[in-house]
């Protein structure tokens, strides 16, 4: 019989099949397609739709049906941090933190005396220097989880848990954790570099004012009215400098390495993302470390 033009005739076999090959999955199902990755034949119950052609259910399963990696699809924060299931968790961590300690504070009342953040002083129960300069540095990180009372504790951890939760949701959880740490060493250090000696401070007020320097960041970044952020900002520097026995230094200092660590997260490339990142973070705590280093040098000179 004569071949119709336009009504190309399909290649039969001895046995009068289809000349094509069998799916993978399915053997008796002929099929002309195949997966763009593997070239493994698929039949239309098999294939999955890509970027480009199909894919078979292996291959999505190994990678992430666009011929990327599934981590490189996975989605990411602002910050390119894992979108995680609770956006809580690393603040109710900080803030179990700050409450055992709290409680182990009333439990031993000397404790106090050896964790606060304190530049060089004579303590007289022990007849001995204490201090960062010589040689506590322990104090730096233990002074930020520190309170004595309950109205201190009390405010900073209402404001962590009101400024936590949308940077960690937005940062990510290990973003936001290392954040919240080295804006409490800058309060910490700056507090150690500007402090008298032997005025001992402690606190997570550092701490929250990076992250409040942090959710001004985020918020300029989105293009959010930044009014109400800068109207607390405002009013928490005004009780920061006038308010009696408040360490300003700590607060400042805070500010300052939350906002600069923030603003590198939130700003980085896509594509040299964790690379901006890593640096960002290492500059700031070099600087911390530098500070610390030269009231040292100051105090032991």
């Amino acid at each position: 019989m004569d071949q119709v033009p336009g009504t190309p005739q399909e290649p039969q076999g001895a046995d009068g099949a289809s000349g094509l090959p069998g799916c993978y999955g399915h053997p008796d199902r002929p099929t002309g397609v195949t997966c763009t990755r593997c070239e493994r034949p698929i039949c239309p119950e098999c294939m999955v739709s890509a970027s480009v052609g199909f894919q078979c259910p292996e291959c999505v399963r190994t990678g992430s049906g666009t011929g990327h990696s599934a981590h490189a699809t996975t989605p990411r924060t602002l910050a390119g941090g894992s979108i995680a299931a609770d956006p809580k968790l690393i603040t109710k961590i900080l803030l179990g933190l700050n409450v055992a300690v709290f409680i182990a504070v009333y439990a031993s009342s000397g404790l106090i005396g050896r964790l606060d953040m304190i530049g060089l002083a004579f303590d007289p129960q022990h007849y001995q220097l204490v201090g960062v300069a010589e040689g506590q540095w322990y104090r730096l990180f233990t002074a930020v989880f520190l309170h004595q009372e309950i109205p201190h504790i009390a405010f900073n951890m209402l404001s962590l848990w009101w400024l936590g939760p949308p940077l960690e949701a937005a940062l990510g959880r290990l973003r936001y954790t290392v954040l919240y740490l080295l804006a409490g060493l800058g309060g910490s250090a700056l507090s150690y570099l500007l402090a008298a000696q032997n005025q001992p401070s402690l606190g997570a007020s550092g701490a929250i004012f990076g992250l409040l320097g942090a959710t001004a960041v985020l918020l300029r970044r989105l293009n959010h009215d930044m009014k109400p952020v800068l109207i607390l900002l405002g009013l928490n520097l005004v009780f920061t400098f006038l308010w009696p026995n408040i360490a300003w230094q700590a607060h400042v200092g805070g500010l300052v390495i939350g906002a600069a660590v923030a603003y590198g997260m939130v700003h980085a490339p896509r594509e040299r993302r964790t690379l901006v990142h890593t640096l960002t973070c290492v500059a700031a705590l070099l600087m911390i470390v530098g500070v610390v280093w030269v009231r040292t040098l100051q105090l032991t000179g």
